[in-house]
């Protein structure tokens, strides 16, 4: 249901489980009783209340995960690290450890953006099918945040294309002017995580970026054995 914008009726979640209707009416209804899922006037369904709770919880823990990987990246390169997820058809911003400079990238954690104006949205998105990434672009639309803001659909896909191919994405001043990032999505995560890091234009440069891919893409691996349970080898 998060991955279709947090609401579905009952015909659409049987097809997407493949389980029978009976079934799904069933479990729905169960939890629907608990608090997880509310009925709307509509008679779809739509995430509850109480799954903030377990929202809190995971965000908790996800960021005592990351910390060594955020940690080691800003010594490392100097800049802000972040750890974001795609909740619904939004990015929240999960754990940061922030830059040693004075002049900073601070993004409150639990903040919410639009994922087709940041790195860390562009790195997620990529790894999900055309047709899904299409049907949220249809739920958000593209809002315009700088005159940089990439805000046509078939531009989008181009860059998407390319964030795939060259297994990273760049935010240059998309979201924010004169703020630069650099991100990579985490693989085979139990929720899509990608990790990034952030700094002024004039510090996140293209040889930074060259030296920060690797060291993302390292940590990347390293954090999905962790939430995982694997051991690196």
């Amino acid at each position: 249901m998060a991955d279709h914008g947090g609401s579905m009726g009952l015909s659409q979640l049987a097809t997407e489980s493949r389980l029978p209707l009976p079934t799904i009416h069933r479990i729905v209804r169960t939890l629907v009783d608990l608090g997880y899922l509310r009925q709307e006037p509509s008679r779809r369904y739509a995430l509850g209340p109480r799954l903030i709770r377990l929202g809190e919880s995971s965000s908790t823990m996800l960021s005592t995960w990351a910390r060594p990987q955020l940690t080691h990246l800003v010594d490392e390169l100097g800049e802000s690290a972040n750890l974001a997820m795609l909740d619904g058809d939004q990015i929240v911003y999960v754990a940061q450890v922030p830059s040693r400079h004075s002049m900073r990238m601070f993004t409150e954690v639990g903040r919410r953006v639009w994922a087709h104006c940041t790195a860390v949205g562009k790195a997620v998105l990529a790894t999900l099918p055309e047709r899904t990434v299409h049907e949220m672009l249809q739920r958000t639309g593209m809002p315009r945040q700088t005159e940089h803001t990439i805000t046509d659909p078939d531009e989008f896909g181009r860059e998407l294309a390319r964030t795939a191919g060259r297994g990273y994405a760049v935010d240059d001043g998309e979201q924010e002017i004169g703020v630069r990032c650099v991100a990579v999505a985490v693989p085979d995560a139990p929720s899509k995580l990608g990790l990034s890091i952030s700094g002024p234009t004039s510090r996140v440069t293209d040889d930074l970026v060259a030296r920060a891919v690797p060291l993302l893409t390292r940590a990347a691996h390293d954090l999905s054995e962790e939430l995982s349970g694997r051991t690196r080898a």
